[in-house]
Protein backbone atom coordinates (compact mmCIF):
# COMPACT_ATOMS: atom_id res chain seq x y z
CA UNK A 1 0.00 0.00 0.00
CA UNK A 2 1.57 3.50 -1.13
CA UNK A 3 2.50 5.59 2.03
CA UNK A 4 0.51 8.92 2.30
CA UNK A 5 2.06 11.93 1.16
CA UNK A 6 1.62 15.67 1.68
CA UNK A 7 1.87 18.09 -0.71
CA UNK A 8 2.83 21.90 0.07
CA UNK A 9 1.86 24.44 -2.60
CA UNK A 10 3.10 27.80 -2.06
CA UNK A 11 2.40 29.73 -5.47
CA UNK A 12 -0.03 28.11 -7.33
CA UNK A 13 -4.05 28.40 -8.18
CA UNK A 14 -4.39 28.15 -4.32
CA UNK A 15 -1.71 27.65 -1.69
CA UNK A 16 -1.86 25.05 1.31
CA UNK A 17 -0.96 21.83 2.30
CA UNK A 18 -3.05 18.61 0.23
CA UNK A 19 -3.19 15.36 0.90
CA UNK A 20 -3.17 14.20 -2.13
CA UNK A 21 -1.43 14.47 -5.49
CA UNK A 22 -4.50 15.52 -7.92
CA UNK A 23 -5.32 17.59 -5.14
CA UNK A 24 -2.14 19.62 -5.25
CA UNK A 25 -1.72 18.86 -9.51
CA UNK A 26 -5.16 20.89 -9.78
CA UNK A 27 -3.15 23.77 -8.19
CA UNK A 28 -0.25 23.51 -10.03
CA UNK A 29 -0.54 21.82 -13.73
CA UNK A 30 -0.51 24.89 -16.27
CA UNK A 31 0.07 27.50 -13.21
CA UNK A 32 3.54 29.29 -14.12
CA UNK A 33 6.55 29.73 -11.86
CA UNK A 34 4.28 27.05 -9.61
CA UNK A 35 5.88 26.03 -6.12
CA UNK A 36 5.28 22.73 -4.67
CA UNK A 37 6.70 20.23 -3.09
CA UNK A 38 5.75 16.71 -1.01
CA UNK A 39 6.60 15.60 2.70
CA UNK A 40 6.13 12.40 4.29
CA UNK A 41 3.88 13.70 7.31
CA UNK A 42 1.13 16.03 7.71
CA UNK A 43 3.53 17.79 10.80
CA UNK A 44 6.27 18.41 7.82
CA UNK A 45 4.45 19.68 5.48
CA UNK A 46 2.34 21.99 7.90
CA UNK A 47 6.06 23.11 8.93
CA UNK A 48 7.03 23.83 5.58
CA UNK A 49 4.40 26.29 4.68
CA UNK A 50 4.81 28.15 7.27
CA UNK A 51 8.27 28.71 5.95
CA UNK A 52 9.80 29.11 2.23
CA UNK A 53 9.47 27.40 -0.47
CA UNK A 54 13.63 27.97 -1.15
CA UNK A 55 14.59 26.79 2.32
CA UNK A 56 13.03 23.35 0.38
CA UNK A 57 14.50 23.59 -3.03
CA UNK A 58 16.43 20.42 -3.66
CA UNK A 59 15.27 18.30 -0.64
CA UNK A 60 12.44 16.96 -2.36
CA UNK A 61 11.61 13.33 -1.40
CA UNK A 62 9.94 12.36 -5.29
CA UNK A 63 10.28 13.69 -8.44
CA UNK A 64 7.32 15.84 -8.61
CA UNK A 65 5.34 14.66 -12.19
CA UNK A 66 6.53 17.72 -14.99
CA UNK A 67 3.96 20.53 -15.29
CA UNK A 68 2.19 20.94 -18.05
CA UNK A 69 1.69 23.95 -20.44
CA UNK A 70 -1.33 25.10 -22.06
CA UNK A 71 0.25 23.46 -25.33
CA UNK A 72 0.13 20.23 -23.96
CA UNK A 73 -3.36 20.72 -21.97
CA UNK A 74 -5.85 18.76 -23.33
CA UNK A 75 -8.61 20.89 -25.86
CA UNK A 76 -12.29 20.31 -24.47
CA UNK A 77 -14.31 17.65 -25.39
CA UNK A 78 -16.41 17.70 -28.22
CA UNK A 79 -19.23 17.28 -29.35
CA UNK A 80 -20.51 19.05 -25.95
CA UNK A 81 -22.54 21.72 -24.76
CA UNK A 82 -21.31 25.11 -23.13
CA UNK A 83 -23.37 27.16 -20.78
CA UNK A 84 -22.83 30.98 -19.33
CA UNK A 85 -24.76 33.56 -17.36
CA UNK A 86 -25.43 36.86 -17.41
CA UNK A 87 -26.44 39.01 -14.22
CA UNK A 88 -26.82 42.90 -14.35
CA UNK A 89 -25.77 43.74 -10.55
CA UNK A 90 -25.56 41.39 -7.57
CA UNK A 91 -28.59 40.77 -7.18
CA UNK A 92 -29.94 41.76 -10.86
CA UNK A 93 -31.66 40.50 -14.34
CA UNK A 94 -30.35 37.52 -14.66
CA UNK A 95 -30.76 34.87 -17.72
CA UNK A 96 -28.20 32.09 -19.03
CA UNK A 97 -28.08 30.30 -22.07
CA UNK A 98 -26.38 26.70 -23.26
CA UNK A 99 -25.12 26.68 -26.89
CA UNK A 100 -23.06 23.63 -29.02
CA UNK A 101 -19.29 24.30 -28.15
CA UNK A 102 -18.51 23.55 -31.46
CA UNK A 103 -20.36 26.05 -33.21
CA UNK A 104 -21.45 28.27 -31.01
CA UNK A 105 -25.05 27.57 -31.88
CA UNK A 106 -27.76 28.46 -29.54
CA UNK A 107 -29.70 25.25 -27.95
CA UNK A 108 -31.44 27.12 -25.33
CA UNK A 109 -31.98 30.55 -23.46
CA UNK A 110 -34.01 31.71 -20.42
CA UNK A 111 -34.55 34.72 -18.63
CA UNK A 112 -34.18 37.49 -18.00
CA UNK A 113 -35.43 36.71 -14.27
CA UNK A 114 -35.31 40.02 -11.90
CA UNK A 115 -32.69 39.68 -8.68
CA UNK A 116 -30.35 36.80 -9.27
CA UNK A 117 -26.92 36.20 -9.09
CA UNK A 118 -24.29 34.77 -11.85
CA UNK A 119 -23.66 31.13 -9.87
CA UNK A 120 -27.32 30.65 -10.27
CA UNK A 121 -27.62 31.11 -13.30
CA UNK A 122 -24.83 29.04 -14.04
CA UNK A 123 -26.18 26.43 -11.88
CA UNK A 124 -29.78 26.65 -13.68
CA UNK A 125 -28.02 26.54 -17.17
CA UNK A 126 -26.18 23.22 -16.41
CA UNK A 127 -29.34 21.29 -14.92
CA UNK A 128 -31.17 22.18 -18.15
CA UNK A 129 -28.12 21.58 -20.26
CA UNK A 130 -28.26 17.44 -18.33
CA UNK A 131 -32.18 17.97 -19.19
CA UNK A 132 -31.91 18.49 -22.51
CA UNK A 133 -29.00 15.62 -23.40
CA UNK A 134 -31.06 13.24 -21.05
CA UNK A 135 -34.21 13.59 -23.50
CA UNK A 136 -32.04 13.73 -26.80
CA UNK A 137 -30.12 10.18 -25.29
CA UNK A 138 -26.87 11.96 -26.15
CA UNK A 139 -23.39 11.27 -23.56
CA UNK A 140 -22.29 14.91 -24.37
CA UNK A 141 -20.28 16.12 -21.23
CA UNK A 142 -21.04 20.06 -20.09
CA UNK A 143 -18.60 23.00 -19.84
CA UNK A 144 -19.02 26.01 -16.95
CA UNK A 145 -16.90 28.22 -16.03
CA UNK A 146 -18.55 28.38 -12.64
CA UNK A 147 -16.45 26.70 -9.70
CA UNK A 148 -19.43 27.58 -7.20
CA UNK A 149 -21.95 25.77 -9.85
CA UNK A 150 -20.26 23.06 -10.12
CA UNK A 151 -20.19 22.12 -6.79
CA UNK A 152 -23.62 22.79 -6.16
CA UNK A 153 -24.17 20.35 -9.15
CA UNK A 154 -22.23 17.61 -7.31
CA UNK A 155 -24.22 18.40 -4.05
CA UNK A 156 -27.42 18.38 -5.87
CA UNK A 157 -28.57 21.33 -4.14
CA UNK A 158 -28.21 25.39 -4.64
CA UNK A 159 -26.71 26.98 -2.32
CA UNK A 160 -27.04 30.71 -2.86
CA UNK A 161 -27.15 33.15 0.37
CA UNK A 162 -29.76 35.02 -1.95
CA UNK A 163 -32.62 35.74 0.20
CA UNK A 164 -35.71 34.48 -0.83
CA UNK A 165 -38.55 37.91 -1.93
CA UNK A 166 -41.55 38.30 -4.05
CA UNK A 167 -39.68 39.40 -7.00
CA UNK A 168 -37.65 36.56 -7.18
CA UNK A 169 -39.93 33.97 -6.29
CA UNK A 170 -39.93 32.45 -10.12
CA UNK A 171 -36.20 32.04 -10.00
CA UNK A 172 -36.22 30.48 -6.45
CA UNK A 173 -39.54 27.99 -7.91
CA UNK A 174 -36.81 27.17 -11.02
CA UNK A 175 -34.13 25.97 -7.82
CA UNK A 176 -36.31 23.99 -6.29
CA UNK A 177 -37.55 22.10 -10.09
CA UNK A 178 -33.92 21.76 -10.75
CA UNK A 179 -33.08 20.22 -7.58
CA UNK A 180 -35.85 17.98 -7.05
CA UNK A 181 -34.76 16.85 -10.81
CA UNK A 182 -31.23 16.27 -9.78
CA UNK A 183 -32.78 14.09 -6.84
CA UNK A 184 -35.05 12.01 -9.01
CA UNK A 185 -32.65 11.38 -11.85
CA UNK A 186 -29.07 10.07 -12.73
CA UNK A 187 -26.94 10.98 -16.12
CA UNK A 188 -23.55 9.99 -17.64
CA UNK A 189 -22.36 13.18 -19.40
CA UNK A 190 -19.57 15.08 -17.44
CA UNK A 191 -19.95 18.08 -16.02
CA UNK A 192 -16.64 19.83 -16.52
CA UNK A 193 -14.70 23.18 -16.06
CA UNK A 194 -14.25 25.58 -18.75
CA UNK A 195 -10.83 26.33 -18.59
CA UNK A 196 -10.72 29.57 -20.22
CA UNK A 197 -7.10 30.44 -19.14
CA UNK A 198 -6.34 27.64 -21.99
CA UNK A 199 -9.31 28.02 -23.54
CA UNK A 200 -10.38 31.32 -24.29
CA UNK A 201 -13.68 32.18 -23.06
CA UNK A 202 -16.48 30.56 -23.04
CA UNK A 203 -18.15 30.04 -25.95
CA UNK A 204 -21.36 30.52 -24.63
CA UNK A 205 -20.64 33.82 -23.13
CA UNK A 206 -23.26 36.91 -23.51
CA UNK A 207 -20.29 38.85 -24.27
CA UNK A 208 -21.27 42.15 -21.82
CA UNK A 209 -18.07 42.14 -20.16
Amino acid sequence: MAKQKYYVVWKGRNRGVFNSWEACSAQVNGFTGAEYKSFESLEAARAAFQASYTEYVGKATHTPAPVQTRLSRPKALLPSISVDAACAGVPGPLEWRGVDTADRKEIFKAGPYPDGTNNIGEFLAIVQGLVWLKEKGLAWPVYSDSTNALLWIKLKKCRTKMEHTRRNAPLFALIASAEAWLAQNTWANKVLKWETEDWGENPADFGRK
